[in-house]
């Protein structure tokens, strides 16, 4: 069965999907930010944040496994200030635009990418996600996807680097510190005319500059390193992995342009990644990611609140734990079966 067919309507392999504007009605009431909970969002995040940095370079002089201990708890709370980053990216975390672009690139200084730089890379992901005829054609890997025909007409070199390229150990471990801390220096594919987007490419660098010097100037170099490196090693890994699985697992759907739509799109080719209520927390409730691509001015402190509010939500595809740390082996789109497969 092709995709055009699988995913119009009524329904999708037997599944009722819900109708378009009654869903998106009915999603409405949870679009509007609450200054309250903002306010107290990123306020306790960043001076929680701030608090265990202080105290990781106060235990550098007692235990380098106490210090790097810390740095797990303060990795959850980068992932949340990312989080917000992204929230104010879509203009959803206050009801006003230059609040939010002003918390943005405060947030830049913490997650070392440049705002209106992602911002906009992030909008063409909303834009195109899980359509194979709109696949971005840069070198992002993470919210792509090559079909297995593709990848059987590559030539025998072009498939060892295919697998050496998308192998999970370089994807989710190697490639991330590597994007966060050295590519995102500099406006890679982005077309000359993104003249703001890259302007703030290196404004965020030269802040960055600053801040990281400023802090080496109080602590010193080692401290620095020992301190701030782990955190951002390991909230790239994690963030990095949070994005890309869920929409590339082993039931994610894709669809060819005349098939694809938002709302099969988002229930079908995103999922509800179902965390322990801790992980949840930190992460800002970025596994209803179907939500999420349903209506990006959602806040992520309303999106659970959303999900639970629909009956037709639920037949999302959700994913464990366990699903979603093995789901970045499923690397192809296998048209003729309908779903992601390993490399063969």
């Amino acid at each position: 069965m092709s995709m055009t067919h699988q995913l119009n309507p009524p329904d999708y392999q037997g599944i009722p999907v819900p109708d378009r504007q009654a869903l998106l009605e009915g999603m409405a009431p949870f679009q509007a930010s609450m200054i309250g909970r903002s306010l107290w969002q990123v306020g306790s995040t960043l001076v929680g944040l701030i608090i265990l940095e202080a105290l990781m370079y106060k235990c550098l002089l007692i235990s380098r496994v106490l210090t790097l201990s810390l740095a797990l708890p303060a990795t959850g709370l980068l992932l949340r200030i990312f989080v917000i980053q992204h929230d104010c990216g879509h203009g959803s975390f206050f009801h006003v635009r230059w609040a939010n672009d002003m918390l943005g690139r405060f947030c830049s200084l913490f997650t070392f990418t440049p705002y209106a730089f992602w911002r906009r890379q992030h909008a063409n992901h909303h834009a195109s996600f899980n359509n194979l005829d709109r696949r971005d054609t840069g070198i992002d890997i993470y919210s792509t996807c090559t079909t297995l025909a593709e990848f059987r007409a590559l030539s025998p070199w072009g498939q060892i680097t295919f697998r050496i390229t998308h192998h999970p150990i370089l994807t989710q471990l190697v490639f991330p510190p590597l994007v966060f801390l050295l590519l995102y220096r500099v406006p890679f594919d982005a077309p000359a005319h993104w003249l703001r987007e890259r302007r703030s490419v290196w404004i965020t660098d030269l802040m960055v500059v600053c801040v990281v010097l400023a802090l080496v100037s109080l602590n010193g170099v080692w401290a620095v390193v020992m301190v701030q490196l782990p955190i951002l090693v390991f909230a790239s890994i994690i963030g990095m992995w949070l994005f890309s699985v869920q929409h590339r697992f082993e039931e994610a759907q894709w669809a060819r342009q005349p098939g694809w739509n938002l709302i099969h799109a988002a229930l079908r080719g995103s999922s509800y990644l179902k965390l322990p209520t801790v992980l949840q927390w930190f992460t800002g409730n970025i596994g209803f990611h179907h939500i999420h691509h349903l209506s990006a001015r959602i806040p992520n402190y309303r999106l659970q609140e959303c999900h639970e509010s629909r009956p037709d939500l639920k037949s999302v595809t959700t994913l464990t734990l366990r699903q979603a740390l093995l789901a970045p082996s499923f690397t192809l789109w296998d048209e003729a079966q309908g779903c992601m497969v390993r490399c063969p």
